[in-house]
Formats: structure tokens, sequence, C-alpha cells
């Protein structure tokens, strides 16, 4: 499989939201052994990641992004006032590049799919996209499998589920970090990567150890360019733009492979810096039917198309 080449003058980045300790109660459905899938129509913003509706207090739906890099989920500004939502306490917020405390707000009920999340507060971002209105992160997917349709444009959360590889799809190992799935079986001219799925950034990000291991493998071939990127909540940052000549995902092989190197701060936050690691993003994600995350067996399914 090739990954196409394109612009990427301005490109965004996701947010990941650390998950604080609140003094309001938080209450989550949980998985039921008789629990069946739910599938919800989603659309795709301007970056192509998916959009899903969501109900806060019964009101809306109001569309969210999407964003397994987030273990949090948030709400922008715009819409807390809208909703008049009541005032919670601070809470640290660390986006891809940084760590600011932010106001929350209680949600009595915040739903998706028929699953929902009771008394949360919920982190309050400036957004300035007006295509979303929030950020949807895993914190309520608890041990549930989220399957990320970019074919069919939709989302599917369904209980956890045995898989293999077959033909057309294939089924990686991975770890829980930080609340995120992180794919154990993956690297780059024999040499381990850990590769985090992320579909609420728009590109594929790279971390220092991984561009040294690309400079090894590709010696004197390596050619980068510097870009500009912009978190979900405004922050500038710069990039070096560059390719990888062969990744391999399991029983995957991908070629030509396009990543921004930064020295983003999630990548300590995640105690990744000093081993290569790649956060995939939509840029990569979106080349799949579909994208599966099962939290509940530790798994990452690629459909093939």
């Amino acid at each position: 499989m090739t990954i196409s080449r394109r612009s990427l003058a301005h490109m965004l980045a996701a947010t990941g939201a650390l998950a604080p300790l609140t003094a309001f109660a938080q209450e989550q459905d949980e998985v039921s052994p008789n629990e069946t899938a739910s599938r919800v129509p989603a659309t795709r913003d301007k970056a192509t990641r998916l959009v899903a509706p969501v109900l806060i207090n019964g009101k809306g739906p109001f569309n969210f992004l999407v964003d397994t890099g987030a273990n949090r989920s948030c709400i922008s500004r715009e819409l807390a006032d809208e909703l008049d939502l009541p005032e919670g306490p601070m809470v640290a917020i660390r986006t891809m590049v940084s760590s600011h405390p932010r106001p929350t707000a209680r949600v009595e009920r915040l739903e998706i799919a028929g699953r929902s999340q009771r008394r949360i507060n919920i982190p309050v971002l400036p957004m300035p996209s007006q295509e979303s209105r929030g950020v949807l992160g895993v914190d309520w997917l608890k041990s549930r499998r989220l399957v990320l349709d970019f074919k069919g444009k939709s989302l599917e959360i369904a209980p956890p589920k045995h898989e293999t590889s077959s033909f057309n799809r294939v089924v990686v190992p991975a770890r829980r970090r930080s609340g995120q799935l992180t794919m154990v079986d993956a690297d780059m001219s024999g040499a381990p990567i850990s590769a985090m799925i992320d579909s609420g950034s728009q590109v594929s990000i790279g971390n220092a150890a991984l561009r040294r291991l690309l400079n090894r493998a590709d010696a004197g071939r390596t050619h980068v360019e510097q870009v500009e990127l912009t978190s979900l909540v405004g922050e500038k940052f710069l990039g070096e733009m560059g390719y990888l000549p062969f990744l391999r995902l399991g029983g995957l092989t991908l070629g030509n492979v396009p990543v921004v190197f930064s020295e983003a701060s999630v990548f300590k936050v995640w105690d990744l810096t000093t081993k290569p690691a790649i956060i995939l993003g939509v840029d990569l994600l979106a080349q799949f039917d579909a994208v599966a995350l099962d939290f509940g067996r530790s798994t990452v399914r690629f459909d093939v198309a």
C-alpha cells in the first residue's frame, strides 16, 4: 500500500487531553454481556476526519470530532455558553504542544449512539474551527470496540470481539497507554516502532528518535521541508515534513508514508522520547476502508480497500 503525496503547507494536529481528577462524580454505562453494536452516521471535516452527532443534556445533536488521541472528551467554549452549562473546577489539559489549566463545564448526560456518560465535568476549550462543537475522546468507550468507517462515513460502537486477520483485513496486537491503544507489532527496516492511533490528527507525526532512525536507514536520500501546524485550540508549532520509505503494521507494509517530525511534548507524556514512535493521523488512517480499535481485547483492525 502506497500513501499518495499531497500538499501539506498548513495542517492541523490533534489535541490530547489528560484525564484529571474531579470532585464531580462521573458515571458511565457499563458494557453489558447482552450489549449489541450500534452505528451512527458521520461526516468528514475539511481535514477528512470523522465528526459524529452528540447529545448534551438531551439537546442537539452537535458535531463532535472523533479523537482517539484524546483520553478526555471536551466541549467548545461557544457551545458551553450556548447551553448555559454550569462551571466546574479547573483542570490541567495537555494538547500536542503544551499544558494549561482549563475550565470545565458540568454535563448531566453526554450521549452518542445510545451510550452515555452521566454527571461529568467536561473540559472547555477554545476551538477556532466551526466544524466541530467538541471533541469525543476515548474516556466514554471503556472496554468497547470503536469502528471508524471511513468508506461508509459512519461510527460503530460495539462490545469487544475476537477477530483474526483475513484476505482484506489485518488485526494487530496493541497495548493501553494513557487510555489510548499503542500497536506493538510495527517497525521500519526491522527496527521496532511504537505507533499510536490518533483519528483527531490530520497528519501523522514522528518523534526525534524516528527521525534519527530514518536518517540511518535512508542515509543521503532523506529530504524534509519545514511546515507549520496548528493544534485544535489554535496553537501553532513547527515540524519537518518527510517520508518513510516503508512502515510495517502487522501484516501490512506501507510505502512512501508522509510524516511530520516534531518535538511535540505529547511524546514525553507518553514516555516515547527515546524510542522511535509515530502518531498515525487521519491522512494515513483514511486510506483504509475502516479502522477498528478494540479497547477490550487490545487490538487494532485495518480493513484494506
